[in-house]
């Protein structure tokens, strides 16, 4: 299967990105030039991580029967110092919120999407040290 998108300048060092009929905004910092109407590309390579992984999760508790309230994904990464700057460690803290979390389909449902389903996790070991985290928050 193939993917396409396409990335269009919009001045200074704002950017669209377009796929499926879908628009992404990119830009700098401000300190480094932009104009804040964006995502950097570096923020967002975090916030696919978590969407992707998210997604899997979702999916797999419904057809486990395991629905919580809520699930909040943080995403903590360190960016080297050194050019190219790319993230070395990547902390994932799974919350979980709700009453009574079927705990064990939880961690099944995790524990899929981080070792089989998320293929952009599987990208992110290419080049990070990952850990993972689960917090049950009751409502």
């Amino acid at each position: 299967m193939e993917n396409k998108v396409e990335l269009s300048w919009q001045g200074g060092m704002h950017f669209e990105a377009e796929g499926h009929e879908q628009i992404i905004n990119i830009d700098a910092n401000p300190e480094l030039g932009g104009s804040g109407k964006g995502v950097t590309p570096k923020k967002l390579m975090l916030t696919s991580l978590a969407g992707c992984s998210a997604m899997d999760i979702v999916s797999l508790l419904k057809k486990m029967r395991a629905e919580v309230a809520d699930i909040k994904i943080e995403v903590n990464a360190n960016l080297t110092d050194e050019h190219p700057k790319f993230y070395d460690k990547v902390e994932m803290i799974y919350r979980f919120y709700g009453k009574d979390f079927k705990k064990d389909k939880i961690q099944k449902a995790v524990d899929l999407s981080v070792d089989r389903y998320c293929g952009v996790l599987k990208m992110f070991r290419g080049f990070s040290e990952l850990s993972i985290k689960i917090e049950y928050i009751e409502q």
